[in-house]
């Protein structure tokens, strides 16, 4: 075997080990992106106790900053964790603080015992927020009372992010992992990445890897290389 082949063999290897280093997302209210996408939610959560209804769904897709707002809110109110299935004691909670049930369209829920939650959150004067990536019309609900009750909630949807968003949300990850990047290199990633939040940390991690697995700096040469793997078109001016 060559020293090149060798070389090369190392390299690969490195490459499928790289060195998993954790890191810490900035999660505080300073530490929010705002931009118009997020306007109407940030509003909402800042508005707090000062609610248009005792309860409030959060709509919007993965990694649209849903969980940062719950966080947010669940600092400043002092809310408790809830999910509303039998046994849980999810009502009970309710009775005497805020509440936040997160994930709902995911995690799942008893009709039943959510209507409880509304119910004791409206009697007792506390609050519900509530984030899903469906809105609540194409929850799987059948109990009328509880259908009537999700009407009556303010629900806001989370836009779609613009070029100016991803931008920022990109820095802050990377800040996040304690990496610097150059504008000029976000710039090129925002112009050929799709337009999801969700997207935007799945390049993050895959490019903070890649510099790990390598030992260098993040380079536009290995951002085009991660956009294409991601059936980006990074060659696109």
């Amino acid at each position: 075997m060559t020293d090149h082949n060798k070389t090369g063999g190392a390299r690969i290897k490195a490459e499928q080990l790289p060195l998993a280093f954790s890191h810490q997302s900035a999660t505080g209210r300073e530490d929010l992106l705002v931009a118009a996408p997020l306007d109407a939610a940030v509003s909402i959560v800042d508005e707090w106790p000062r609610w248009p209804s005792p309860v409030v769904i959060l709509v919007g897709p993965q990694g649209s900053g849903k969980s940062h707002l719950a966080t947010i809110w669940k600092n400043t109110s002092g809310a408790a964790d809830i999910h509303p299935v039998l046994g849980k004691g999810a009502a009970r909670l309710a009775e005497n603080a805020p509440v936040l049930f997160e994930d709902a369209d995911r995690q799942g829920f008893d009709d039943t015992e959510l209507f409880h939650v509304i119910n004791s959150v409206r009697e007792n004067g506390t609050s519900l927020l509530m984030t899903t990536r469906q809105w609540p019309a194409a929850w799987p609900v059948t109990l009328p009372d509880l259908r009537s009750r999700l009407k009556a909630a303010t629900v806001v949807e989370i836009g779609e992010p613009d070029e100016d968003l991803l931008a920022q949300v990109l820095m802050k990850l990377f800040a996040d992992r304690q990496l610097y990047m150059d504008d000029k290199l976000v710039s090129y990633i925002v112009a050929r990445m799709e337009r999801s939040l969700n997207t935007a940390q799945t390049i993050v991690e895959r490019l903070d890897r890649l510099g790990l697995s390598r030992g260098t700096r993040i380079s536009r040469a290995m951002a085009a290389e991660v956009l294409t793997e991601l059936g980006g078109h990074p060659d696109e001016d």
